[in-house]
């Protein structure tokens, strides 16, 4: 058996990244294994983390830069791109989880992109991609 370097893992991740008006960034996993890479290993602390509560579908990290603070409305448009990019994107009005980051792990031995999270607020939005402008991304 083979052992994979540090990195390696990472280096194959496909993540989506949108840009919000105000100059957010938000990153969405496409895969299980995109969204434990960007839930436990890309996000930093401080990174809010979305996704929809009871269904499946992407995690979703809004970037958070040193000093700054996303307001209410950034939030709600990157929870609104959490339920787009979920199995909920036909439904009306959608329950996202948010939380920060550091409030996000893995339980031992649960499966590929399996967290748990804890200090979630709850969002309600309709599934949008709103105003957002999708960028390209080279593999994290």
């Amino acid at each position: 058996m083979t052992r994979r370097r540090v990195g390696e893992r990472e280096a194959k991740t496909k993540l989506l990244e949108y840009r919000l008006p105000e100059g957010w960034h938000v990153l969405v996993g496409r895969s299980d294994a995109d969204n434990e890479a960007l839930s436990l290993r890309i996000a930093k602390p401080g990174d809010w983390w979305l996704h929809v509560r009871g269904v499946s579908g992407s995690h979703v990290v809004l970037r958070v830069p040193d000093g700054a603070e996303p307001t209410r409305e950034v939030l709600k448009q990157a929870a609104a791109i959490a339920a787009y990019h979920s199995k909920a994107r036909e439904a009306g009005t959608v329950a996202v989880s948010c939380t920060r980051a550091r409030n996000v792990n893995k339980p031992f031995g649960a499966p590929l992109g399996s967290v748990q999270i804890r200090d979630e607020t709850v969002l309600k939005v309709r599934p949008s991609l709103g105003l957002a402008e999708k960028q390209q991304r080279e593999p994290a």
